[in-house]
């Protein structure tokens, strides 16, 4: 019986998951947007890009620093934590979320926690956060590589 070791990823698997986990977390949250559920006055991260670019910006560009984003945090996980447990990237997500409702929130005009548009930005944005953890984790282990101890190969 041959015991496995887990590998360090590569930086493009790495990528990989975290374009992955970008583009699906960017399509529940458009398609809250459009179905109206959304209580955001706009995308986060479209209101971020026209805070600091400062213009009016179409959705595509928002969708652009929301994968930037995610990809980056994705590619961080992915790489360089050490455990990465459930535990460990639900923390992670929820230490972003922590970021956005006192960083970024501020920053675009909602106020600390989104509270100038309303409470509901609070839970409306741990969601996505939480979606965020769940794939991360979930890709990580799915795309891992795994080496067996006695043949020096990954799978």
């Amino acid at each position: 019986m041959s015991a496995t070791i887990p590998i360090k990823p590569s930086f493009p698997r790495a990528f990989g998951i975290g374009l992955a986990v970008s583009v699906l977390t960017a399509i529940v949250m458009v398609a809250l947007l459009k179905a109206g559920v959304s209580p955001f006055p706009k995308p986060p991260s479209l209101a971020f890009a026209e805070t600091l670019l400062g213009r009016t910006l179409p959705l595509p560009a928002g969708l652009l620093f929301h994968t930037a984003y995610v990809t980056f945090w994705s590619v961080v996980f992915v790489r360089y934590f050490p455990r990465k447990s459930l535990a460990t990237a639900m923390g992670l997500a929820a230490a972003l979320w922590g970021v956005i409702l006192v960083v970024f929130f501020p920053l675009v005009g909602w106020g600390v926690a989104g509270l100038a548009i309303g409470p509901k930005l609070i839970v409306a944005s741990a969601l996505p956060h939480l979606l965020f953890g769940l794939l991360l984790w979930g890709l990580d282990r799915y795309f891992a590589p795994v080496q067996s101890a006695g043949d020096g190969k990954a799978s």
